[in-house]
């Protein structure tokens, strides 16, 4: 059976397609993506990942997977709170994002009991039932097949873990107007500027648009079997924590 298309930014591809531009995308930027975080966000992306890792409610035994991990800003709040018996995961799709990250946190001193996996969301290769908790920071909107990969997080985590994902979301309605004159006219061109790339950043734009809002993202959760799910907005809605957790086997 033919595989139905999918979407990067607002253009409509073949999940093929889909999975290779947004590689192309991270493969670009890599070098500045801490940079141009700081920009675009004016250093709040800080403060949410924060939040994200506070509300997680981490134990210092835990095996957490770092989903989406990027250049490893999430990891670098987690591992200090973790013991010996504890460790996180970093799993990411690109390998340039990782190799980032690992050098980050190796200048950190930050060390101990951390795995890096080149891996799919949609296909994860870890055991049912792993980890305490999985956690995904400005990575859902990039995957291929969104319900695919709720599905395999749901596969891996434990029977009273936890899920958390901070993504970009539907700011308050009279807000609208001022972020998308941000959103596709400051953004691509300081994305041109800072990254020398301008259309990943337009792509950027694009794919917060195309992203599922606050109640059909959690009711997106629901399905793929989590439960006890809510969300948190912050910064007027432009971004959202949602929480989810694996009650039973």
């Amino acid at each position: 059976m033919q595989q139905k298309n999918t979407h990067f930014g607002y253009q409509d591809v073949s999940p093929e397609e889909k999975t290779s531009e947004v590689g192309r995308v991270f493969d670009s930027v890599a070098d500045k993506y801490d940079l141009m975080n700081d920009f675009m966000s004016l250093g709040l992306h800080r403060l949410w990942k924060r939040q994200l890792v506070h509300l997680a409610n981490i134990r210092p035994h835990h095996r957490i997977l770092d989903l989406a991990a990027g250049t490893a800003d999430i990891t670098r709040l987690l591992a200090p709170k973790l013991d010996k018996q504890g460790g996180v995961t970093l799993c990411d799709p690109n390998r340039v994002m990782l190799e980032h990250g690992r050098a980050k946190l190796v200048d950190r001193g930050l060390l101990r009991n951390l795995e890096f996996v080149q891996a799919m969301a949609e296909n994860l290769p870890f055991r049912e039932n792993h980890f305490d908790r999985v956690v995904l920071g400005f990575g859902l909107r990039n995957f291929t097949d969104k319900t695919q990969a709720l599905q395999s997080m749901y596969r891996v985590l434990r029977p009273g873990g936890q899920l958390m994902i901070l993504e970009f979301s539907r700011p308050e309605k009279w807000l609208q107007g001022a972020y998308d004159a941000y959103s596709f006219g400051l953004l691509p061109r300081l994305g041109s500027v800072v990254a020398r790339d301008a259309q990943s950043y337009r792509y950027l734009a694009e794919s917060i648009r195309m992203h599922p809002d606050q109640e059909t993202l959690q009711a997106m959760l629901e399905t793929a079997g989590f439960q006890a799910c809510d969300y948190l907005d912050f910064s007027l809605g432009i971004v959202c924590i949602h929480r989810g957790y694996k009650l039973s086997a």
